[in-house]
Order: C-alpha cells, then structure tokens, then sequence
C-alpha cells in the first residue's frame, strides 16, 4: 500500500474536462490526481515549409509550467529567453504521440498546433499532457468536419500515456512527485488503444533495472493506459 492508499497497479482519480476554454477549436483540461494540464488544439491554416505542395498536414506541440505549478516559483522561459532541454524534449514528445496515430494526408495541408500547459504538477506532466492532448486534438478535427474541411476524422486510434517506475524495488503505476522523486528507476509509456508501443522512456536513476523488472513495468502501463483510453473514449463519445 502506497502513502496515498492506492494499490501498485491503480492509477490517481483521473478526469478530462472537453471544451474547457471557448475560443480553441479542440480543448481539454486532464487531471491526473494534482497533476492539472491545460491542452488545446488549434487549427491552422498553414504547413512548415517543407510541407508545401505535398497534400499532407502535421500535427505539432508545445508545452510549458506555469510559474506557480510547482512547490516554488520557476520563472517563466520566455522571460529567461530560452526553453530548456526538458520542455523541448517534452514538446516533441507530445507531437510524436499524436502524430502517431494520425493519418496526416486526411488533414490536407492544415497544421493543428497542441498547447499544453501545466497548471499543477505533482509528478506525470508530460503522460497526463499527451492523455488530455488526444481529446483537444478529436475535437478540432471533430470542428474541421463540421466546417467541411474533412469528411472523416483522421485518426487510427487513441492513444495514451502513463508512468511507471520502482519505488523500493516496488514496480508502481501512474507515480506522484513524492514516488518519482524517490524511484530507482523512471519510465514513460505511450501507448495505443490496441496495445501498439509509440514510445518508452526508462531511466535508472541507480542500480541498473532488470528486463523481467522492466516487463513488470510495462504490464502495469498496459493496464495504466486501458483505464485512461476507456475514459478518452467515455468523454469523447467513441465506441
């Protein structure tokens, strides 16, 4: 039993709230436990250069802390002139996820470009950010079609992300930022709704992690991102 009385396979209360801003075209604030993000997803008309004339469209992102988000206050990257290499890490991430499972020629050449802003962090900003950015993502698409931009909504399937890691030689699912910041060993699973594997981030923060530990891992993530694709599916609307 962990401090927060979940079991080692069941995740923080999630929730995902569509249509939270009123002007985006695609938004959705996701709360995983007192990790709070604020995705939206808006519609371009435009493709990066090396796109032109190529009928496809591109789906990127951005993300980034609020000041307060955190314990104490962090100044803002555009004050500091620079983003650091963990928010462009994160942000091309977070692109890869979505374009993973979207069939770019169906956008035409539009670019939808994801925010996602950490509101409250409490460990799991950027798997919580990719969850929540899937549904903002449906909704603009879901907005293009009822425009007549598109017939069809140009995504193969949901995708989702969870972390995992071993607390105490624990594997553990979905940790907070007391867990994560006392785990031997840290991982990040993106994951789609047919079991298909976008993308796994694993690092040893010591003794090195065994195959049969990481196995472990990723069976709790399975289970991690089933929960998070059944509610995706739930607050969207899909079969």
């Amino acid at each position: 039993m962990r401090e927060s009385g979940r079991a080692s396979d069941e995740m923080r209360p999630l929730t995902l709230e569509r249509g939270y801003l009123k002007h985006a075209e695609g938004s959705c604030l996701v709360k995983f436990g007192d990790t709070h993000v604020l995705c939206t997803a808006s519609l371009e008309t435009r493709v990066p250069p090396w796109l032109r004339d190529t009928g496809k469209g591109w789906v990127t992102a951005e993300y980034g802390m609020l000041p307060r988000s955190t314990h104490s206050r962090m100044d803002r990257e555009a004050a500091r002139g620079k983003q650091s290499g963990r928010t462009q890490e994160i942000q091309r991430l977070i692109g890869r996820s979505l374009r993973a499972i979207t069939e770019l020629e169906g956008l035409g050449e539009r670019q939808i470009r994801i925010d996602c802003d950490v509101i409250q962090a409490d460990g799991g900003t950027r798997t919580a950010a990719i969850s929540g950015a899937f549904v903002a993502l449906v909704d603009c698409m879901r907005y293009m079609r009822d425009a007549g931009l598109i017939e069809t909504l140009p995504i193969s399937e949901p995708v989702a992300a969870v972390s995992c890691g071993l607390v105490d030689g624990v594997p553990l699912l979905d940790l907070d930022y007391e867990e994560d910041s006392r785990a031997g060993t840290d991982s990040n699973f993106v994951l789609t709704a047919s079991g298909g594997i976008v993308e796994i981030q694993g690092t040893a923060e010591g003794a090195p992690f065994s195959e049969e530990e990481l196995l472990r891992m990723m069976r709790l993530a399975r289970i991690g991102c089933d929960r998070i694709v059944a509610e995706q599916k739930r607050t969207l609307g899909l079969k």
